[in-house]
């Protein structure tokens, strides 16, 4: 009887040992964790990066557009190589 007691104690040890310090453990998940946690930071830290990026060329190619639009519209200026017609109503 004390032997297999014994026995159990020793196998108890064993998965435990291999439950917290074994492949695929509690301190390796742990890890992993925090590994997964540091690159999702970083994924949405690049990520607004990205938006605010996109936001500002965005802003620039509209205001080409809209600054043209106002000195065609309100200055009546014209591209190099165009011709002007003005329709009087």
């Amino acid at each position: 009887m004390k032997i297999l007691l014994v026995i159990v104690i020793l196998l108890i040890g064993l998965l435990q040992y291999r439950l917290w310090y074994g492949d695929g453990g509690i301190e390796q998940i742990n890890a992993y964790q925090q590994q997964l946690n540091d690159l999702t930071k970083e994924v949405e830290e690049k990520s607004l990066r990205n938006k605010a990026l996109y936001a500002e060329v965005e802003d620039l190619r509209k205001g080409q557009e809209a600054i043209e639009e106002r000195a065609r519209n309100e200055l009546g200026m014209i591209r190099e190589g165009e011709t002007f017609f003005q329709v009087l109503e």
